[in-house]
């Protein structure tokens, strides 16, 4: 099924504005029991509402005949499609065996997570504003990618002093700019900066000295994409929607941490469904960005418990 979450206000990075989360719920149903996991289509990665749910659609004969989590990583590509099939199957199996999804994958019970929250790329004035009313958060995620960046960035820092921030750029820099936006974040005791310049077209970082670590986004979808990104960027960011499900996350924040890459985890604008799962992920990452339930005039019944910050893992009404 399809759903439309509005956004309190409006959510701008370098590529656009939404005002709304477009989500896709996938139901799994066996003896009376419902798994349910939540994708988000993606324009960026070629996705749609529609496509996503012709795809799930398409595995009922499989799902029927009983096809597992493995199974799926082989008959499905990773996106927002197979994400909500992977993380349904780990809710079903939660249910159905009484045992929490956690315990499933041979983890200790997740603790609560502080979580960046998210200030939308706007002019420096209204950037400077929303940080304030934010500067009691501990660590703020700053959306930058247009003309004014340096500008912008030192505005948050002055309105926030004591927040941690960290950047997403969203592919919005370009090679002739970057070391000066890189010196801007530094000024501003900026301490991550994600995804500088497009994906594909990052060279640059190769050769480049940077004083702040810089994480991989775009670039890095599942453990295929991992091995190209090695000399150019120091953490990546794992979602779940990139990945095509929880099972991936896992396989590939293993594999990366193995490489020696810095791990955060991340999400795409969503409700509580989509983030429970993530947040198990989480429990290892550096840098946890989880907030979107945060960022939605409301969330679904039963949804994650925020305080301030600190986000704490789901019960079973809502996933796993």
């Amino acid at each position: 099924m399809t759903e439309c979450w509005p956004i309190a206000g409006t959510f701008t990075i370098s590529r656009g504005s939404k005002t709304e989360a477009q989500v896709v719920v996938a139901e799994l149903r066996e003896d009376g029991i419902v798994g349910r996991g939540e994708g988000v289509p993606y324009p960026r990665y070629g996705e749609s509402i529609v496509a996503v749910v012709a795809a799930i659609q398409a595995m009922a004969g499989p799902i029927a005949h009983g096809l597992d989590r493995a199974e799926l990583q082989a008959m499905m590509p990773a996106g927002a499609a197979r994400n909500a099939l992977d993380c349904a199957l780990w809710d079903l199996e939660a249910k159905r065996s009484g045992t929490p999804a956690h315990a499933l994958a041979g983890l200790q019970a997740p603790r609560p997570l502080t979580t960046a929250f998210t200030i939308s790329l706007a002019t420096p004035q209204v950037m400077a504003n929303a940080a304030r009313a934010a500067a009691g958060r501990p660590l703020l995620k700053v959306k930058l990618g247009g003309p004014e960046d340096p500008v912008c960035i030192a505005a948050v820092h002055q309105a926030a002093p004591r927040s941690q921030l960290i950047v997403d750029a969203n592919e919005g820099w370009s090679p002739d700019r970057l070391e000066e936006n890189l010196a801007a974040c530094a000024a501003a005791g900026v301490t991550l900066v994600e995804q500088p310049l497009p994906a594909g077209d990052d060279a640059a970082l190769s050769s480049l000295r940077h004083p702040i670590p810089i994480c991989a986004d775009e670039s890095v979808h599942d453990r295929a994409s991992l091995h190209g990104l090695v000399g150019k960027y120091d953490a990546i960011n794992i979602k779940l929607d990139k990945a095509g499900g929880l099972t991936e996350a896992f396989a590939l924040a293993n594999e990366a941490a193995g490489i020696g890459f810095g791990l955060m985890v991340g999400c795409m604008i969503s409700t509580s469904l989509a983030i429970a799962p993530a947040l198990l992920v989480a429990q290892r990452a550096s840098v946890v960005d989880l907030d979107a339930p945060l960022l939605l005039t409301r969330d679904r019944s039963n949804g994650l418990h925020y305080d301030g910050s600190l986000v704490y893992p789901a019960s079973p009404s809502l996933w796993g």
